[in-house]
Protein backbone atom coordinates (compact mmCIF):
# COMPACT_ATOMS: atom_id res chain seq x y z
CA UNK A 1 0.00 0.00 0.00
CA UNK A 2 1.29 3.46 -0.90
CA UNK A 3 1.82 5.87 1.98
CA UNK A 4 2.97 8.75 -0.25
CA UNK A 5 1.32 9.48 -3.61
CA UNK A 6 2.46 12.20 -5.99
CA UNK A 7 0.34 12.63 -9.11
CA UNK A 8 1.15 14.95 -12.04
CA UNK A 9 2.67 17.65 -9.83
CA UNK A 10 3.77 20.90 -11.47
CA UNK A 11 5.61 23.80 -9.84
CA UNK A 12 7.08 26.93 -11.41
CA UNK A 13 8.88 29.99 -10.07
CA UNK A 14 8.75 33.30 -11.96
CA UNK A 15 7.64 31.50 -15.09
CA UNK A 16 10.39 28.86 -14.90
CA UNK A 17 9.11 25.29 -14.57
CA UNK A 18 10.95 23.41 -11.82
CA UNK A 19 8.68 20.36 -11.44
CA UNK A 20 6.96 19.20 -14.60
CA UNK A 21 4.31 16.51 -14.12
CA UNK A 22 6.10 14.37 -11.54
CA UNK A 23 4.26 11.17 -10.60
CA UNK A 24 5.31 8.37 -8.24
CA UNK A 25 4.07 6.40 -5.21
CA UNK A 26 6.03 5.24 -2.16
CA UNK A 27 4.99 1.94 -0.60
CA UNK A 28 5.03 1.45 3.14
CA UNK A 29 8.20 -0.17 4.43
CA UNK A 30 10.50 0.69 1.53
CA UNK A 31 13.38 3.06 0.97
CA UNK A 32 12.28 5.03 -2.07
CA UNK A 33 14.92 7.17 -3.72
CA UNK A 34 14.60 10.37 -5.70
CA UNK A 35 17.78 10.65 -7.72
CA UNK A 36 18.97 13.44 -9.94
CA UNK A 37 21.54 16.17 -10.50
CA UNK A 38 21.52 19.45 -8.62
CA UNK A 39 18.69 21.64 -9.83
CA UNK A 40 16.63 18.73 -11.17
CA UNK A 41 13.58 19.57 -9.02
CA UNK A 42 14.09 16.94 -6.32
CA UNK A 43 13.88 19.22 -3.30
CA UNK A 44 10.89 21.16 -4.63
CA UNK A 45 9.08 17.86 -5.16
CA UNK A 46 9.61 16.66 -1.60
CA UNK A 47 8.77 20.11 -0.20
CA UNK A 48 5.36 19.64 -1.85
CA UNK A 49 5.14 16.25 -0.09
CA UNK A 50 6.00 17.91 3.23
CA UNK A 51 3.42 20.67 2.71
CA UNK A 52 6.09 23.36 2.62
CA UNK A 53 5.15 24.31 -0.94
CA UNK A 54 1.81 24.26 -2.75
CA UNK A 55 1.84 22.61 -6.20
CA UNK A 56 0.59 24.72 -9.10
CA UNK A 57 -1.14 21.60 -10.42
CA UNK A 58 -1.47 17.95 -9.50
CA UNK A 59 -2.06 16.28 -6.15
CA UNK A 60 -0.01 14.99 -3.24
CA UNK A 61 -1.27 12.64 -0.55
CA UNK A 62 0.40 11.29 2.59
CA UNK A 63 -1.60 8.38 4.02
CA UNK A 64 -4.55 9.80 2.07
CA UNK A 65 -4.15 13.30 3.52
CA UNK A 66 -3.42 16.58 1.75
CA UNK A 67 -0.10 17.93 3.16
CA UNK A 68 -1.40 21.50 2.92
CA UNK A 69 -5.08 21.22 3.90
CA UNK A 70 -4.33 18.57 6.56
CA UNK A 71 -0.91 19.90 7.52
CA UNK A 72 -1.17 19.30 11.29
CA UNK A 73 -2.21 15.67 10.81
CA UNK A 74 0.45 15.07 8.17
CA UNK A 75 3.24 16.42 10.41
CA UNK A 76 2.35 13.70 12.92
CA UNK A 77 2.75 11.03 10.23
CA UNK A 78 5.70 12.42 8.31
CA UNK A 79 9.11 13.30 9.72
CA UNK A 80 11.44 15.51 7.71
CA UNK A 81 15.12 16.35 7.51
CA UNK A 82 15.49 19.41 5.31
CA UNK A 83 18.29 19.91 2.82
CA UNK A 84 19.49 22.99 4.68
CA UNK A 85 18.78 23.38 8.39
CA UNK A 86 20.66 24.76 11.35
CA UNK A 87 20.02 24.88 15.07
CA UNK A 88 21.01 27.63 17.45
CA UNK A 89 24.76 27.31 17.93
CA UNK A 90 24.69 27.05 21.72
CA UNK A 91 21.82 24.56 21.87
CA UNK A 92 22.99 21.20 23.21
CA UNK A 93 21.95 17.86 21.77
CA UNK A 94 19.86 17.16 24.90
CA UNK A 95 18.10 20.52 24.64
CA UNK A 96 17.33 20.01 20.94
CA UNK A 97 15.84 16.56 21.57
CA UNK A 98 13.78 17.79 24.53
CA UNK A 99 12.55 20.82 22.56
CA UNK A 100 11.46 18.81 19.52
CA UNK A 101 9.82 16.21 21.77
CA UNK A 102 7.61 18.96 23.16
CA UNK A 103 6.23 19.63 19.67
CA UNK A 104 4.55 16.20 19.43
CA UNK A 105 1.59 14.71 21.34
CA UNK A 106 3.13 11.23 21.44
CA UNK A 107 6.88 11.60 20.98
CA UNK A 108 9.44 8.84 20.93
CA UNK A 109 11.63 8.40 23.99
CA UNK A 110 14.43 10.79 23.03
CA UNK A 111 16.89 9.01 25.35
CA UNK A 112 16.40 5.71 23.52
CA UNK A 113 16.60 7.53 20.21
CA UNK A 114 19.87 9.17 21.21
CA UNK A 115 21.27 5.77 22.23
CA UNK A 116 20.15 4.15 19.00
CA UNK A 117 21.71 6.90 16.85
CA UNK A 118 24.95 7.10 18.80
CA UNK A 119 24.25 10.53 20.31
CA UNK A 120 24.15 9.45 23.96
CA UNK A 121 27.77 10.48 24.50
CA UNK A 122 27.18 13.93 22.98
CA UNK A 123 24.11 15.07 24.90
CA UNK A 124 25.89 18.02 26.50
CA UNK A 125 27.71 19.05 23.31
CA UNK A 126 26.57 22.29 21.73
CA UNK A 127 25.35 22.19 18.12
CA UNK A 128 28.24 24.35 16.88
CA UNK A 129 30.74 21.83 18.26
CA UNK A 130 29.25 18.76 16.59
CA UNK A 131 31.01 17.09 13.67
CA UNK A 132 29.26 16.82 10.32
CA UNK A 133 28.34 13.20 11.00
CA UNK A 134 26.97 14.04 14.46
CA UNK A 135 24.84 16.83 13.01
CA UNK A 136 23.37 14.41 10.49
CA UNK A 137 22.64 11.89 13.25
CA UNK A 138 20.89 14.65 15.18
CA UNK A 139 18.90 15.57 12.03
CA UNK A 140 17.69 11.97 11.77
CA UNK A 141 16.80 11.91 15.47
CA UNK A 142 14.76 15.11 15.18
CA UNK A 143 12.99 13.73 12.09
CA UNK A 144 12.06 10.57 14.04
CA UNK A 145 11.19 12.19 17.36
CA UNK A 146 7.46 12.30 16.55
CA UNK A 147 7.19 8.54 15.87
CA UNK A 148 6.37 9.08 12.16
CA UNK A 149 5.21 6.40 9.75
CA UNK A 150 7.43 7.87 7.05
CA UNK A 151 10.43 10.18 6.96
CA UNK A 152 11.88 12.41 4.24
CA UNK A 153 15.68 12.65 4.19
CA UNK A 154 16.88 15.32 1.75
CA UNK A 155 20.55 15.22 0.68
CA UNK A 156 21.40 13.74 4.06
CA UNK A 157 25.03 12.85 3.36
CA UNK A 158 26.16 15.90 1.37
CA UNK A 159 29.45 17.21 2.77
CA UNK A 160 30.23 14.10 4.81
CA UNK A 161 33.52 12.23 4.52
CA UNK A 162 33.34 8.63 3.18
CA UNK A 163 33.34 7.04 6.65
CA UNK A 164 30.59 9.30 8.00
CA UNK A 165 28.57 8.76 4.81
CA UNK A 166 28.70 4.97 5.15
CA UNK A 167 27.82 5.18 8.86
CA UNK A 168 24.80 7.29 7.89
CA UNK A 169 23.79 4.71 5.28
CA UNK A 170 23.70 2.08 8.00
CA UNK A 171 21.51 4.36 10.12
CA UNK A 172 19.06 4.79 7.25
CA UNK A 173 18.80 1.01 6.85
CA UNK A 174 18.18 0.68 10.58
CA UNK A 175 15.43 3.31 10.37
CA UNK A 176 13.70 1.31 7.63
CA UNK A 177 14.17 -1.93 9.57
CA UNK A 178 12.38 -0.31 12.52
CA UNK A 179 9.25 0.01 10.37
CA UNK A 180 9.58 3.60 9.09
CA UNK A 181 9.20 4.24 5.37
CA UNK A 182 12.05 6.35 3.98
CA UNK A 183 11.84 8.83 1.10
CA UNK A 184 15.49 9.53 0.33
CA UNK A 185 16.58 12.42 -1.89
CA UNK A 186 20.12 12.21 -3.20
CA UNK A 187 22.42 12.96 -6.11
CA UNK A 188 24.91 10.27 -5.04
CA UNK A 189 24.54 7.27 -7.35
CA UNK A 190 26.35 4.85 -5.03
CA UNK A 191 24.09 5.90 -2.17
CA UNK A 192 20.93 5.27 -4.17
CA UNK A 193 22.17 1.93 -5.49
CA UNK A 194 23.17 0.75 -2.01
CA UNK A 195 20.05 1.84 -0.11
CA UNK A 196 16.98 2.12 -2.29
CA UNK A 197 14.37 -0.52 -3.08
CA UNK A 198 13.07 1.65 -5.93
CA UNK A 199 14.24 4.89 -7.49
CA UNK A 200 12.61 7.71 -9.43
CA UNK A 201 15.21 9.41 -11.62
CA UNK A 202 14.33 13.10 -12.04
CA UNK A 203 15.98 15.25 -14.66
CA UNK A 204 14.93 18.79 -15.61
CA UNK A 205 11.80 18.49 -13.48
CA UNK A 206 10.53 15.23 -14.98
CA UNK A 207 10.63 11.57 -13.95
CA UNK A 208 12.70 9.99 -16.71
CA UNK A 209 12.71 6.49 -15.19
CA UNK A 210 11.29 4.62 -12.20
CA UNK A 211 12.41 1.12 -11.22
CA UNK A 212 14.62 -0.87 -8.90
CA UNK A 213 18.34 -0.03 -9.13
CA UNK A 214 19.02 -3.24 -11.08
CA UNK A 215 16.02 -2.58 -13.31
CA UNK A 216 17.25 0.90 -14.17
CA UNK A 217 20.65 -0.49 -15.09
CA UNK A 218 19.08 -3.11 -17.36
CA UNK A 219 16.65 -0.68 -19.02
CA UNK A 220 19.30 1.92 -19.70
CA UNK A 221 21.30 -0.59 -21.73
CA UNK A 222 24.35 -0.15 -19.53
CA UNK A 223 26.97 -2.81 -20.06
CA UNK A 224 29.76 -4.88 -18.62
CA UNK A 225 33.32 -3.98 -19.59
CA UNK A 226 35.87 -6.81 -19.92
CA UNK A 227 39.54 -5.88 -20.29
CA UNK A 228 42.66 -8.06 -20.36
CA UNK A 229 46.04 -8.57 -21.99
CA UNK A 230 46.17 -11.98 -23.75
CA UNK A 231 49.30 -14.10 -23.51
CA UNK A 232 49.16 -14.40 -27.32
CA UNK A 233 47.10 -12.60 -29.98
CA UNK A 234 43.46 -13.49 -30.54
CA UNK A 235 42.05 -13.75 -34.06
CA UNK A 236 40.01 -10.67 -35.06
CA UNK A 237 37.23 -12.94 -36.40
CA UNK A 238 36.92 -14.65 -32.98
CA UNK A 239 36.62 -11.29 -31.25
CA UNK A 240 34.09 -10.03 -33.81
CA UNK A 241 31.95 -13.15 -33.23
CA UNK A 242 31.60 -12.60 -29.46
CA UNK A 243 27.86 -12.47 -28.59
CA UNK A 244 26.29 -9.21 -27.32
CA UNK A 245 29.57 -7.33 -27.73
CA UNK A 246 28.81 -3.67 -28.47
CA UNK A 247 32.45 -2.86 -29.16
CA UNK A 248 35.89 -4.48 -29.16
CA UNK A 249 39.02 -2.34 -28.96
CA UNK A 250 42.70 -3.19 -28.80
CA UNK A 251 44.92 -0.68 -27.05
CA UNK A 252 48.63 -1.45 -26.98
CA UNK A 253 48.06 -5.20 -26.78
CA UNK A 254 45.24 -4.85 -24.23
CA UNK A 255 41.72 -5.85 -25.31
CA UNK A 256 38.70 -3.90 -24.04
CA UNK A 257 35.25 -5.36 -24.75
CA UNK A 258 31.95 -3.60 -24.03
CA UNK A 259 29.33 -6.32 -23.64
CA UNK A 260 27.10 -8.23 -21.22
CA UNK A 261 27.31 -11.22 -18.88
CA UNK A 262 26.86 -13.40 -21.98
CA UNK A 263 29.94 -11.78 -23.49
CA UNK A 264 31.97 -12.49 -20.34
CA UNK A 265 31.13 -16.20 -20.55
CA UNK A 266 32.00 -16.27 -24.24
CA UNK A 267 35.38 -14.59 -23.62
CA UNK A 268 36.24 -17.14 -20.92
CA UNK A 269 35.32 -20.00 -23.28
CA UNK A 270 37.33 -18.47 -26.11
CA UNK A 271 40.43 -18.13 -23.95
CA UNK A 272 40.09 -21.70 -22.69
CA UNK A 273 39.72 -23.14 -26.21
CA UNK A 274 42.93 -21.48 -27.38
CA UNK A 275 44.73 -22.01 -24.06
CA UNK A 276 45.40 -18.30 -23.76
CA UNK A 277 46.03 -16.68 -20.39
CA UNK A 278 44.30 -13.37 -19.66
CA UNK A 279 46.73 -11.15 -17.76
CA UNK A 280 45.30 -8.38 -15.54
CA UNK A 281 41.74 -9.48 -16.28
CA UNK A 282 39.17 -6.90 -15.17
CA UNK A 283 35.40 -7.22 -15.34
CA UNK A 284 33.58 -3.99 -14.47
CA UNK A 285 29.85 -4.29 -13.91
CA UNK A 286 27.55 -1.48 -14.93
CA UNK A 287 26.50 0.81 -12.10
CA UNK A 288 23.63 3.15 -11.44
CA UNK A 289 25.97 5.97 -12.38
CA UNK A 290 26.28 4.46 -15.87
CA UNK A 291 22.50 4.02 -16.09
CA UNK A 292 21.86 7.60 -14.97
CA UNK A 293 24.20 8.99 -17.62
CA UNK A 294 22.54 6.84 -20.30
CA UNK A 295 19.05 7.90 -19.24
CA UNK A 296 19.74 11.62 -19.03
CA UNK A 297 21.93 11.75 -22.15
CA UNK A 298 19.23 9.93 -24.15
CA UNK A 299 16.66 12.46 -23.01
CA UNK A 300 18.94 15.40 -23.81
CA UNK A 301 19.64 14.03 -27.29
CA UNK A 302 15.91 13.54 -27.89
CA UNK A 303 15.18 17.11 -26.80
CA UNK A 304 17.92 18.47 -29.07
CA UNK A 305 16.53 16.47 -32.02
CA UNK A 306 13.01 17.78 -31.35
CA UNK A 307 14.22 21.37 -31.22
CA UNK A 308 16.20 20.93 -34.45
CA UNK A 309 13.11 19.55 -36.17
Amino acid sequence: MAIIEVNAVHKAYAGRTVVDGVTFAVDEGEIFGILGPNGAGKTTTVECVEGLRIPDAGTVRVAGLDPVADHDRVTRLLGAQLQESELQAKLTVREALELYSAFHPDPADWRSLAERLGLHTSLTTRFAKLSGGQKQRLSIALALIGNPRAVVLDELTTGLDPRARRDTWQLIEEVRDSGVTVLLVTHFMEEAQRLCDRIAVIDKGRVVALDTPSGLIRKAGSSTVISFTPSQPLAPDDLAALPAAASVEQKGGRIVIDGTDETVNAVISLLARHRITAHQLRVSEATLDDAFLDLTETRTEAADTEQAA
